[in-house]
């Protein structure tokens, strides 16, 4: 089973694309102090707004900094923040959607009723809510944009858990005694894992980009974290004189988006029994 998934994902294109665009971004992200050619901190105001060049690759900022320095170490802000992010989501969604889909009735209902309050807003504006009320900073974004993930895992585990507490090996560990608490964990949750794989590796290009714009508005990363938001942010004034500025952060987050996307498609492609 677990190698016809492989042979299958290796023949998804888009899959395999996503996964060596992120495997390259992982790369980068961990030996980023190597590969940068500059302290991405070090300021050197007499290059302040140097176009790319031999020496600076992709120019400097206001400051005088190595812009292609920052984008590379920005990698590892970012996809430090989608992972967090997206752990906090997935694991709490998932024990939501399984007390939610298993246990039932008055739980049920008042589980489901929180989802569907946090569901009337809009992703980012819960995490903009999340962040106003834990303040601004990059940890507390990573637990704003985690807590706006939480209804899209309760919602798809709820409803793998009322579908699969049906099949025959649960009734069988039922009939033989077995607690509710091992029946979800030993039973179920292995059992509609599949899909929370497929939907965490599309809600972290997501997180993402909803990190991104919290930095962006000035309530994720702060001045002087080489974060790709704040770097769009610190750049916006200078689009008509310093383009650098902004396209080289906003290309890091496009690629990183798009290849967790491609990645997440191919995952679907390969573990969803409906597709196959």
């Amino acid at each position: 089973m677990l190698r016809r998934a492989i042979g299958k994902f290796i023949r998804h294109p888009g899959g395999m694309v996503g996964l060596g665009l992120f495997l390259a971004l992982v790369c980068i992200a961990v030996f980023a102090p190597a590969i940068a050619p500059y302290d991405p901190l070090r300021v050197d105001p007499i290059a302040a707004l140097t176009p790319p060049s031999a020496e600076h690759w992709m120019g400097t900022d206001t400051l005088g900094r190595d812009v292609m320095s920052r984008v590379i170490h920005g990698t590892r802000i970012s996809l430090r923040l989608g992972v967090i992010s997206v752990s906090i989501g997935l694991s709490l969604g998932v024990l939501i959607g399984v007390l939610a889909g298993y246990l039932g009735g008055r739980v049920d209902g008042i589980l489901m009723r929180f989802i569907d309050m946090l569901l009337a807003f809009p992703s980012l504006i819960l995490a903009l809510v999340a962040v106003f009320a834990l303040g601004p900073g990059l940890t507390n974004a990573m637990i704003a944009v985690g807590i706006s993930a939480i209804p899209a895992f309760a919602r798809i585990t709820r409803g793998e858990v009322l579908s699969a507490k049906e099949n025959l090996y649960v009734q069988s560990a039922q009939a033989l005694g077995g607690s509710e608490v091992t029946i979800m964990v030993r039973h179920i949750l292995p059992n509609i894992i599949a899909p929370n794989i497929v939907m965490g590796a599309l809600m972290t290009g997501t997180a993402i980009l909803a990190g991104a714009a919290l930095s962006f508005l000035g309530l994720g990363a702060q001045s002087p974290t080489p974060e790709w938001g704040l770097m769009l942010s610190q750049g916006r004034g200078f689009m008509s004189l310093a383009w650098w500025l902004t396209f080289f952060p906003g290309l890091g987050i496009m690629l990183t988006v798009m290849a967790m996307n491609l990645l997440g498609d191919g995952l679907r492609d390969v573990l969803d029994p409906r597709i196959r």
